[in-house]
């Protein structure tokens, strides 16, 4: 999924970004509020980590100027100040979440999967679609039981299925929640990506539909006779 990192720390931000990405998370870093409610404002996330100590716009009225357009984003929020005041007042704006500075990473890791999944419906780290599981921690898929050999762009565009599994995916949102900035990824890239992807499903069971113009939808386990 593509997550907004909005820290000014340079070296925190680095390492953030580094274990994200590890976890096969897409990334977007800014380093003041403005930048972050100017990327917020153009783009789509998954998830916002956002610091409150930034410059030129602090963090709190990007949280503000965010839920003011009623955008349901999950924010996790980061801070140097553990006060309870702060907490309370960030929480009262919006927050999903607080971590005070510093932190360890695989907690925060740990509270990014737990916001992700909570804003999609889940109450688990597995997905599950028929024969079909998808462990979003291991980033492992398994059909029939049996262990799936995906590349890096095959598992994000599989977890990407799975959470709106009966529902049409553009893509424009395939690109949109793959790619960070700078990344290149047409739209035959996509269909190329689609293609491997159907070919390692289909022989289990699982049927990835194709609605011209529209995009690509996950078949529910129930569904036959749809047309590809």
């Amino acid at each position: 999924m593509r997550i907004l990192i909005a820290e000014d720390d340079q070296v925190l931000a680095d390492g953030l970004c580094r274990s994200m990405r590890q976890s096969g998370y897409a990334i977007d870093h800014v380093a003041s509020g403005r930048d972050a409610d100017s990327a917020l404002s153009l783009h789509e996330y998954d998830l916002l980590i956002l610091d409150l100590g930034l410059p030129h716009l602090p963090g709190i009225d990007v949280l503000k100027r965010l839920r003011s357009r009623n955008s349901p984003l999950p924010v996790l929020i980061l801070t140097a100040a553990d006060s309870v005041e702060q907490r309370v007042r960030a929480l009262d704006l919006g927050a999903d979440d607080f971590m005070a500075k510093p932190f360890a990473l695989t907690e925060l890791e740990a509270r990014v999967r737990a916001l992700v999944r909570r804003s999609m419906g889940a109450t688990t780290a597995f997905l599950r679609h028929g024969p079909l599981s998808f462990d979003q921690v291991g980033r492992s898929a398994r059909i029939n039981e049996q262990p799936l050999d995906l590349s890096a762009r095959e598992t994000g565009l599989l977890e990407i299925l799975l959470q709106r599994a009966g529902r049409m995916v553009s893509k424009e949102q395939i690109v949109s929640h793959l790619c960070e900035w700078g990344e290149e990824v047409s739209h035959n890239a996509v269909e190329v990506y689609m293609h491997r992807l159907r070919r390692k499903l289909e022989g289990g069971g699982v049927r990835i539909v194709t609605v011209r113009g529209l995009g690509y939808c996950l078949e529910r386990p129930a569904e036959s006779g749809a047309v590809t």
